[in-house]
């Protein structure tokens, strides 16, 4: 702005001075063509960065100073398969390579940039060739900052690379340093650092070491110090509770040790006498049998020249026992077959005399079929003086009964017997008159009446209750209350006797 109407106005740009100097009417700080402004390099602090939903980026720490177009894995949604990822297209799938044209590209500087450094090292090894340096001599001119009336004068200078001797031995100690990762650190997902505040530093200040043993640089190292350091006198002597346990449980172990050791020294101090008894009751017996065979006595009885016989066949038994299982042993196949198939022609009593018999493994002999579909038994035991010998049918719940009492039909062939066989034929045979003895007009006395069955006879038990309630199937309580009575017996009473003593 013109001369008057600069107020407010802050000239920052190196256009803005021209190339005049600083305005005084302009009360903030100036720096016309840069002078006097501090050179400060780009600053490791980055600006707060958040994504397209809004959320903060913390993986722009581990970005930052990368390559354009190289890629940092960060997050979680890095591991996840692009095929399942939506916030990617088709196209970011598809990660198009570069075309022809920029591949050939990249190649042709490759080689040119692999020519150029053959070519050097080529030239180099030839003798009458000496390779161009390409630190040629720069002048640089000069002023000393102490502008005396000596020194205040500019100097030129002429700086030149010494060449250096290839077996000279190396003027400094290069120290190796381990060679960094090949993939770039994995990120560390927290907040972007922050200045560490004073109680911070105060926090994480670690004392200088002193040591009681070691003073490798000789340092003057004052007594406080040093007790400070130790620290003997802000101990606080503190026994764990474990060690008396333990002192105790030592102790019970061995009280507990030395009583099993007791324990056993007494049971082998009295087996030790057991058996130094027995011993010497054995040598006692001996010698009473010594003194009584010099006297003549025979002290041996029936009883022990039994249980002898006994123990010598059993002891025969079972030495033929063990030499015929040898002999079968050694025995060949030929003579084995041999011998089984004898055994097997043998009569089951033979086998049983003989102890070779076994149990047949079928299961079809193992039961009889006689004794399915019946009733259970009866789990108690009947009174002394009940009588229950026909309590049930004889064919009571099978066809044994249809088998032996139904017609067996025409079996034999002939067409004539038993009407053909069925029924209708055997009423048409019953119905018949073939001896001319006329129908009779009057059967048997309840015979009329009588029910057609088509089983065995079956009688029924007359119960005869005493006067007590109990069973009298023999009349004798009746029998008894008529001799009390007396009176003269009839024939009606002594057929209903026979009949109940026959029922």
């Amino acid at each position: 702005p013109k001369y008057g109407s600069r107020k407010g106005w802050k000239p920052k740009s190196a256009a803005d001075f021209g190339a005049g100097g600083a305005y005084p009417e302009c009360h903030v700080a100036q720096y016309p063509l840069d002078m006097g402004r501090k050179k400060t390099g780009a600053g490791t602090t980055l600006a707060l960065q958040v994504d397209q939903d809004g959320t903060v980026r913390y993986d722009a720490i581990a970005q930052h100073g990368r390559a354009d177009g190289s890629r940092v894995q960060s997050s979680f949604k890095d591991l996840v398969p692009l095929h399942n990822r939506t916030d990617m297209t088709d196209e970011d799938r598809a990660m198009e390579r570069p075309d022809a044209e920029q591949v050939n590209d990249t190649a042709e500087r490759t080689r040119l940039a692999l020519e150029r450094i053959t070519q050097g090292k080529i030239k180099a090894a030839q003798p009458k060739h000496v390779p161009k340096n390409n630190n040629e001599s720069e002048y640089i001119r000069y002023t000393p900052a102490n502008q005396s009336a000596d020194e205040g004068k500019q100097r030129i200078i002429k700086m030149t690379t010494v060449q250096e001797d290839p077996l000279e031995p190396p003027r400094f100690k290069h120290k190796k340093i381990p060679r960094g990762p090949a993939e770039p650190p994995p990120p560390v997902m927290h907040s972007p650092p922050r200045a560490a505040t004073a109680q911070d530093q105060k926090d994480w200040m670690i004392p200088p070491c002193i040591s009681n043993w070691k003073n490798n640089k000789g340092y003057t190292i004052p007594l406080d110090k040093r007790l400070a350091a130790d620290g003997r006198g802000l101990q606080d002597i503190h026994i764990n509770d474990n060690f008396a346990k333990f002192s105790e449980a030592l102790y019970v172990a061995d009280r507990h040790a030395r009583e099993e050791v007791r324990a056993r020294a007494q049971m082998q101090q009295l087996l030790a006498q057991k058996e130094k008894t027995q011993k010497e009751e054995n040598l006692r017996l001996l010698a009473q049998r010594a003194r009584e065979e010099r006297a003549g006595i025979t002290p041996s009885s029936e009883e022990d020249e039994e249980a002898i016989r006994e123990r010598e066949q059993v002891r025969a038994e079972k030495r033929r026992e063990r030499e015929k299982e040898l002999r079968m042993s050694n025995m060949g196949s030929e003579m084995r077959a041999k011998l089984l198939a004898r055994e097997q022609n043998r009569d089951i009593s033979e086998k049983i005399a003989l102890g070779i018999a076994k149990p047949s493994n079928s299961k079809e002999t193992l039961l009889d079929s006689r004794l399915f579909n019946r009733e259970a038994l009866s789990t108690g035991f009947g009174a002394d003086d009940s009588y229950n010998l026909y309590d049930k049918p004889l064919f009571h719940g099978s066809s044994a009964a249809a088998a032996i009492y139904k017609s067996r039909g025409n079996q034999g062939g002939n067409d004539e017997a038993f009407g053909g066989g069925t029924e209708d034929g055997i009423r048409e045979e019953m119905s018949k008159d073939r001896f001319q003895l006329g129908n009779a007009t009057r059967g048997f006395e309840g015979a009329d009446s009588g029910e057609v069955r088509d089983g065995p006879v079956q009688f029924e038990k007359d119960q005869v209750i005493s006067l007590d309630g109990t069973a009298d199937p023999f009349g004798v309580e009746q029998f008894m209350n008529a001799a009390k009575k007396g009176g003269k017996r009839t024939a009606a009473d002594d057929r209903e006797s026979r009949k109940r003593a026959r029922g």
